[in-house]
């Protein structure tokens, strides 16, 4: 059918798309009234090398300066902020903060690209939480930075770095205002309205089909073997014909 078609069907059969309407806006405003709004805080963090640099000073007793392992080869910085951002990311860390998965409350940690080929491309690590409650996602943002400190420190001491050389974390933006995310009910009341739609030109479409299945039922048939009635005369005229 083409679109004047269908625009036809539409007009003629306007009692069954009007009411579809309506229940379409009402069950868009309906998924968008019941699905929450979620708040989202943001939290920047730089690893740096002490002031000190990453070797302490030259010790006689010892064949080699000692450096830290972290930063002892090429894009160090860049290294430890990836396994930082993958330490961070996993479940068990996700566990240790409360923040079980599946639940409504949830965490990001990543080097604010979302491409994970990029993983290394800088020292810096940005941490993203979103929940149900403003401060809620405050709070797990300013968490998960001071888990990090918490994780840096002790895989420095596991590779054996000197103190003196730990590497240290910069809060360059502490957790952000909370913003409202509105994104997630936009889109679930569109899909709403889209799928209601179609379900009106559905509905007028088999309206219009049954109505047209009906009339065909009602018509006579006309054909090969079907023959006009002819009336039968009975009295003295057909007698003398025969």
């Amino acid at each position: 059918m083409d679109l004047w078609g269908t625009i036809l069907v539409l007009f003629r059969r306007w009692y069954v798309v009007l009411p579809a309407f309506v229940l379409c806006i009402g069950a868009s405003f309906l998924v968008y009234t019941r699905i929450p709004v979620t708040y989202t805080s943001q939290g920047v963090m730089l690893i740096t090398i002490p002031t000190t640099g990453a070797t302490v000073p030259d010790d006689p007793r010892l064949a080699n300066p000692l450096s830290n392992p972290l930063v002892s080869f090429d894009y160090g910085l860049n290294m430890t902020a990836s396994l930082l951002i993958q330490a961070l990311g996993t479940a068990e860390t996700a566990e240790r903060l409360g923040v079980p998965p599946g639940g409504d409350v949830e965490y990001k940690v990543s080097n604010g690209s979302t491409n994970p080929e990029l993983m290394m491309s800088g020292p810096f690590v940005f941490v993203e939480a979103e929940a149900p409650d403003p401060g809620t996602a405050t709070a797990l943002v300013a968490k998960v930075m001071a888990q990090a400190d918490v994780e840096l420190a002790r895989r420095q001491k596991a590779v054996g770095a000197p103190p003196k050389t730990f590497l240290t974390i910069t809060h360059v933006v502490e957790p952000t205002t909370p913003e409202a995310k509105k994104g997630s009910r936009s889109r679930a009341a569109a899909a709403a309205a889209a799928l209601s739609f179609m379900g009106s030109l559905t509905a007028a479409f088999g309206v219009e089909s049954f109505a047209t299945h009906r009339r065909a039922r009602r018509r006579p048939a006309s054909g090969p073997g079907t023959y006009p009635h002819v009336p039968v005369h009975t009295g003295p005229r057909a007698e003398q014909t025969v």
